[in-house]
């Protein structure tokens, strides 16, 4: 088949999952992906329209499907549109220019027109009729032209006023939104009901304004904001038409109906992208959703010549923050090995923009996530990355998956273990690791971790510095960096004098150093930073932690049955225990992880997920720590608290499933400053 033909047959298939998902979203209140995989997807199609066919699709022009056939169908007076997506700040330029392009062409002074920006609300559109100040009719957005008469539930949002304070006609626009507690509330409840859980609180805020029972839509506690006038008479009020957006702000929030407090004017697009970048940051703080910022111009005389296309209004774009998904296709998929010979499957992707960088690599985690995703070599993936977590993949799209794709099959040998590379699986967990451990690979591996940030924190040794030592055979293992003296550091290539020194004066802080570092530095299987410091809490010592007992280690909280049996492996491995004696020659190790407690939080355990506002990671375990609470990884029953951030993930699930107490950033400073 030509690439032609290929492209064509692929575009095809998009088209029918762009239009079944729009089915899921809208009709059904049951998306299956996230609203930005839907975007990306959407996106792709249209720029595939444009390239095969030469124009758009009734699939990408449309606003949304047409209406549910279970309410009363209305046509709306005034027809509804849905705003075009940018997601950068050039983007948004390049709409700005092509907005001066076609108000000139119409004769029209550009120099003059200023912005209003408002936060793109994460609900559902209503467009709400009144006539002679009372309400007459809720209708929802449908397909922009027919919309679902909603007035039974719309009546029962406590913002919403069933009659202005004035005897006008008004046809306005607002968004309805839930909040995140009472999104949260809503989901345990139907979880305890074993009924299906919403996805967002969007898909909840629709699914409750779309219920024939108004009484169920009462007890979950809508919000509405109010923010456009699509038709108004004063009557005998004397009240005057806006003459521009702000001045439709104004007029709504006059009458008495709910409008958003951050709207602002902007004279430019270099403060509308300030305005942007302000609530980038600070969005998640917000009791609703919002996923972008929405820009029109702010006179109405402009907004009318510059008119719509088919789809959306020229004189407004919606401006999308970062997204955390997306999708991408899978390029290749190789097997890294970890410095303590863990293997972990790596998908190579094809480039993509996410959360405000490229990403090209993302995890597979182990095997069996492989074959639960059966993910192969040219699937088109979604992938999900927040802050720092390291990207991974999430869902496979097989509806677009190329003919004669292969099964991925995990090999049997890995070039970088040891000994012939084989690699075996690893008893209890679904991971593999090398058979050998002795490869040069993993040797330097465990010296670059020994000395990063995160174990010994020897300043300036990197992996760079320790390969020459290597390779000019001045140390072995990481006990020799302890020997090393300046003069044999400043002979070396690319060394000076004073920087043969600053090397030896970071190794020498080194010396002293916590149980906890020491511990993570030692690369021990299953024993990262928060076990380690579970050790270090529990044990005291590093010659308890030569000695302690499966027994004793299996009723530490936090510390299972593998994470025991892979200590007593390091105990009984001479070669490790031989590094270790080595090591203590030059050491002096603190326990600063036993920290005197206040007792506050004594028998309270906490897990933390997602991106902290205020707070590092460190300092709010910390905090839990000191004040005699524990700190794990993973929720249980057992747990006390989940404490939430930005984009938390799998966890906040799991704690509402089992109803674990949920935490925001500033519950927990609250609880932890009693």
């Amino acid at each position: 088949m030509t690439k032609k033909g290929e492209d064509k047959q692929y575009l095809e298939k998009l088209r029918k999952l762009v239009e079944y998902h729009q089915d899921k979203y809208h009709t059904e209140d049951a998306p299956e992906i996230s609203d930005e995989a839907y975007d990306a997807l959407l996106r792709e199609l249209s720029s595939l329209e444009e390239k095969v066919e030469g124009k758009k699709s009734a699939v990408t022009e449309k606003v949304a499907p047409a209406p549910s056939m279970a309410f009363t169908k209305v046509k709306h007076i005034v027809r509804q549109w849905s705003f075009d997506n940018v997601f950068s700040e050039s983007e948004l330029e390049e709409w700005e220019q092509k907005l001066f392009r076609y108000l000139r062409k119409q004769g029209e002074e550009v120099s003059k027109i200023s912005y209003v920006a408002e936060h793109k609300i994460d609900g559902l559109k209503i467009v709400l009729e009144y006539r002679e100040g009372k309400l007459f009719r809720a209708l929802t957005r449908g397909d922009g032209v027919t919309g679902e008469d909603v007035t039974h539930t719309a009546k029962t949002i406590k913002t919403l006023p069933l009659t202005l304070p004035q005897a006008v006609d008004l046809i306005c626009v607002g968004e309805v939104w839930m909040g995140q507690k009472e999104f949260n509330k809503l989901n345990v409840e139907r979880g305890k009901a074993q009924e299906s859980l919403f996805a967002n609180p969007r898909n909840a805020a629709a699914g409750s304004l779309r219920q024939l029972d108004p009484e169920v839509a009462k007890k979950r506690n809508l919000s509405l904001f109010v923010y456009d006038v699509d038709l108004f008479e004063g009557k005998q009020t004397k009240l005057a038409i806006p003459t521009s957006q702000w001045e439709e702000l104004k007029l709504l929030k006059s009458l008495g109906l709910p409008v958003n407090k951050h709207a602002r004017v902007c004279k430019t697009i270099s403060e509308v992208e300030k305005y942007y970048q302000e609530w980038k940051e600070n969005h998640l703080e917000l009791p609703y959703g919002v996923d972008g910022v929405v820009i029109k111009a702010n006179e109405v005389s402009l907004q009318k010549v510059a008119g719509y296309t088919a789809k959306a209004p020229r004189f407004g774009i919606a401006y999308k923050f970062p997204a955390v998904e997306t999708t991408t296709v899978v390029e290749g998929i190789e097997l890294q090995v970890g410095r303590t010979g863990v293997v972990t499957p790596v998908a190579h992707l094809k480039p993509v923009l996410i959360d405000g960088s490229t990403v090209a690599r993302a995890t597979l985690h182990n095997e069996d996530q492989i074959n639960r995703l059966d993910i192969r070599v040219g699937d088109t993936v979604i992938i999900r990355k927040a802050g720092d977590v390291i990207p991974e993949v999430m869902q496979v799209l097989k509806e677009l998956r190329p003919k004669k794709t292969q099964t991925y099959v995990f090999p049997k040998k890995v070039e970088d273990c040891g000994g012939d590379g084989s690699i075996e699986r690893i008893p209890g967990i679904a991971a593999y690791r090398c058979v050998s451990l002795d490869s040069d690979f993993l040797h330097r591996q465990k010296m670059y971790y020994f000395a990063s940030k995160n174990a010994l924190n020897i300043d300036g040794v990197g992996p760079r510095i320790i390969d020459v030592l290597l390779e000019n055979n001045l140390v072995e293992d990481v006990a020799d960096l302890f020997t090393l003296k300046s003069e044999q550091i400043s002979v070396l290539p690319g060394f000076k004098d004073k920087a043969a020194d600053n090397v030896i004066e970071s190794i020498e802080k080194a010396k002293q150093v916590s149980l906890t570092r020491l511990l993570v530095g030692l690369s021990i299987e299953q024993v990262g930073e928060e076990t380690a410091r579970l050790l270090a809490i529990n044990c005291g010592t590093i010659d308890n932690i030569k000695q302690v007992s499966l027994e004793e280690l299996v009723v530490i909280s936090g510390i299972g049955e593998v994470v025991a049996e892979a200590v007593i492996d390091w105990q009984k491995n001479n070669e490790e225990q031989a590094l270790l004696k080595k090591l203590l020659k030059h050491l002096v190790i603190n326990n600063d992880d036993v920290i005197p407690s206040t007792g506050l939080l004594e028998g309270k355990t906490f897990v933390f997920t997602g991106t902290l506002k205020d707070l590092t990671r460190t300092e709010a375990q910390q905090m839990v720590r000191q004040a005699g609470g524990v700190v794990t990884n993973s929720v249980s029953k057992r747990t006390s608290y989940v404490v939430i951030g930005s984009d938390p993930g799998s966890k906040l699930a799991q704690a509402e499933k089992l109803e674990v107490s949920v935490l925001s950033e500033s519950d927990f400073m609250n609880l932890v400053a009693k």
